[in-house]
């Protein structure tokens, strides 16, 4: 088996793919706590957090600045809108907190897959230097800070 190559960002979209690496750990934090039994309530505080700062903020920056690169119809573009509404209602879920974070984990994981590996290898190829400009100076270069009032996976 050929080992996969890595994936040759342009620099205009790497701020984003550094959000999808924060938000791949909070899969690794839903995963651990849940393993160490911590209480679904310690990790749906920090999941929370996670999605009103980070993940929210992000799926719109996509939906606004990423995604018009293709056309609105777009199979891609159609199935990470679709991926986000679901995860929306996975994180604003109450019920059965065990089984929405076991969902969130696995979920959000195969959505930053998708779009790192399908839906932004095709937004790369398609936009233009205008677009990828206006991408990167609206995206910022805000450095990620963590909550850590309660650090329960470690």
């Amino acid at each position: 088996m050929e080992p996969k190559k890595p994936i040759k960002r342009d620099k205009a979209l790497q701020g984003l793919s550094r959000d999808h690496h924060h938000s791949l750990l909070l899969c690794w934090k839903i995963r651990t706590g849940l393993s160490k039994d911590v209480a679904p309530e310690r990790i749906k505080g920090y999941a929370d957090w996670m999605f009103s700062e980070h993940i929210l903020p992000h799926f719109e920056f996509e939906e606004k600045y990423m995604f018009p690169v293709l056309e609105p119809d777009h199979p891609l573009v159609k199935k990470a809108l679709s991926e986000h509404r679901r995860l929306t209602r996975l994180f604003k879920g109450t019920k059965d907190l065990t089984r929405s974070l076991g969902l969130i984990e696995e979920e959000l994981e195969q959505h930053i897959r998708f779009e790192e590996r399908v839906l932004f290898q095709e937004i790369q190829a398609a936009a233009d230097a205008g677009q990828k400009e206006q991408i990167q100076r609206a995206h910022g270069h805000e450095k990620f800070q963590d909550n850590m009032e309660d650090p329960f996976w470690i």
